[in-house]
């Protein structure tokens, strides 16, 4: 209980408050994460999913590509839990600037999050490698096999960043944005261990860092504090002013 009222000060006394969330932030909705032992990476597949998801696969085998992605890193049902609803709720009230994600599950806008750097794009988002005409989640989910733009025919693509890509850079640029207005900035859900996204904190000159993690970080020594506890189970017993009292 030391660490939740540690983290309670710090929240109250932070005037820009900024999350920087991986895939631990999900866990709690029900989306496995990356590298743990339970994760997307250490469930057997007939090819590496480094390999599958990456820029050169999708080109060239594109209908492996949507069978591993539909079966691995879609999951329709998954709700924004207590550290997604926790995260908007300090941004609706002032406390907040926004959400830097590493995520593409979209649950920090479901959640209710005006302001989110999705780094590594959307599920949500689709288009056309041609034409550019875009749809949503249910038409990947419904077409059969490989999804084809109802316009032109051409091969959709999901709007995520995949190995060999390129971050968009107004996305970079926001992230960058709230990362150096922050005077409080908290890592949430992620081992960071994925570049460029972990060197963006580099850019951080505010008061406090904390880091709300399950294992070790680069960033630990340096942080103000460091919880080792489920995301969603200790921001949820923060106890959140409403508007009216700032």
């Amino acid at each position: 209980m030391d660490q939740i009222r540690q983290l309670q000060t710090i929240i109250d006394q932070g005037q820009r408050i900024v999350f920087f969330t991986g895939a631990g932030a999900s866990t709690e909705s029900g989306i496995p994460d990356f590298r743990s032992a339970d994760g997307v990476y250490r469930k057997p597949w007939p090819i590496p999913p480094e390999e599958v998801i990456s820029h050169h696969f999708f080109q060239q085998h594109p209908q492996q590509f949507y069978q591993f992605y539909r079966q691995r890193m879609l999951f329709p049902q998954a709700r924004p839990n207590a550290a997604h609803r926790v995260m908007a709720q300090l941004e609706q009230c002032g406390k907040s600037l926004g959400v830097v994600t590493q995520n593409i599950d979209h649950l920090h806008t479901l959640a209710g999050s005006r302001t989110v750097a999705e780094l590594h794009g959307s599920v949500m988002r689709n288009y056309c490698v041609r034409c550019h005409h875009q749809e949503g989640l249910d038409f990947i989910l419904n077409a059969e096999e490989v999804p084809r733009c109802p316009r032109c025919g051409a091969i959709m693509k999901p709007d995520v960043v995949l190995y060999e890509e390129p971050l968009d850079p107004q996305v970079v640029d926001l992230a960058l944005q709230l990362i150096r207005s922050a005077d409080v900035l908290i890592i949430c859900g992620t081992s960071l261990s994925v570049y460029p996204a972990a060197g963006f904190l580099q850019q951080f000159s505010g008061n406090r860092l904390v880091v709300i993690n399950r294992s070790a970080t680069p960033v630990d020594e340096q942080a103000d504090l460091c919880l080792r506890q489920p995301l969603a189970q200790t921001l949820a017993a923060l106890r959140l002013a409403s508007s009216s009292d700032q």
